[in-house]
């Protein structure tokens, strides 16, 4: 099974991002893919953190929700919705939900983001809780590919990706890592953080990065990439708007699960 990790370079302007969003989407497409993966907040990277809560939908209703499933039923592929603000009961906060549909244009699944990013080494500072809502949801979903196997997709978003005892919990056969890494955390930990969940959890994951200089003055790491059970990164992208496009093999997987049954030996 193809798939494909999107990367992009995101602004303030909702209309380009979702016009640059449907053009690499669409290449991932030609390029033979079945599963495209959107970056992090790929619809939207504001002046301010409080930016994004003007952008805030609901479940079923809004330009972005719209945007994906329109694209996923014209380009006959399944979309995972990198990120985008889903309103919550505090209109002073909003969850950062990742969304799928399918190629028919329906909803699949949500995640909304459990970790909430916080960092300050006194010249950057951030702080997700600021004006988001912690999910609470470990999700996964079921894949089917043209070759009837039946995936098992867990979910998580950039910051998830320190924590892995979530992805001890998703028991996947694919990881799904949208992301916004900043240079300074992604040039330290993000490759070897990757590798590291591929190789543990024996499964595919797919990371696709915000990865550039931004409207806002942030700059993001990017190097999306695919990695495989073993840890091998299969393809990647390094800086700027891209598509990383790769396979995925069913009977790697299994025989990487075979030979080395790490899995069934835990005993906590």
């Amino acid at each position: 099974m193809k798939v494909a990790a999107v990367q992009m370079v995101s602004g303030i302007s909702l209309d380009h991002n979702l016009a640059q969003a449907h053009q690499l989407l669409d290449q991932a497409r030609a390029a033979g893919a079945e599963l495209a993966v959107l970056p992090e907040y790929f619809c939207f990277m504001g002046r301010q953190d409080s930016d994004k809560l003007v952008l805030q939908e609901t479940p079923g209703l809004g330009t972005v929700q719209d945007f994906l499933a329109d694209t996923a039923r014209e380009l006959g592929l399944w979309i995972v919705g990198g990120t985008l603000p889903m309103a919550t009961d505090d209109p002073t906060h909003a969850a950062n939900a990742s969304v799928v549909y399918n190629p028919k244009g329906q909803p699949a699944a949500r995640y909304d983001k459990i970790h909430l990013f916080r960092y300050d080494n006194g010249r950057e500072r951030y702080d997700e809780a600021a004006v988001l809502t912690a999910g609470d949801t470990p999700t996964t979903w079921a894949l089917p590919d043209r070759d009837g196997h039946t995936w098992r997709v867990g979910m998580s978003v950039c910051y998830d990706l320190r924590f892995p005892e979530l992805y001890r919990q998703l028991g996947a056969d694919i990881l799904l890592v949208p992301a916004a890494f900043t240079h300074t955390t992604g040039q330290a930990h993000w490759e070897v953080l990757l590798r590291a969940r591929a190789i543990e959890n024996q499964a595919y994951v797919i990371a696709s990065a915000q990865g550039g200089t931004h409207e806002n003055g942030r700059q993001t790491w990017g190097q999306s990439m695919v990695i495989d059970p073993w840890g091998t990164v299969l393809g990647q992208h390094a800086v700027g708007p891209g598509v990383v496009v790769c396979d995925l093999d069913w009977t790697h997987l299994q025989q990487v699960r075979r030979q080395l049954p790490a899995l069934q030996h835990r005993r906590l």
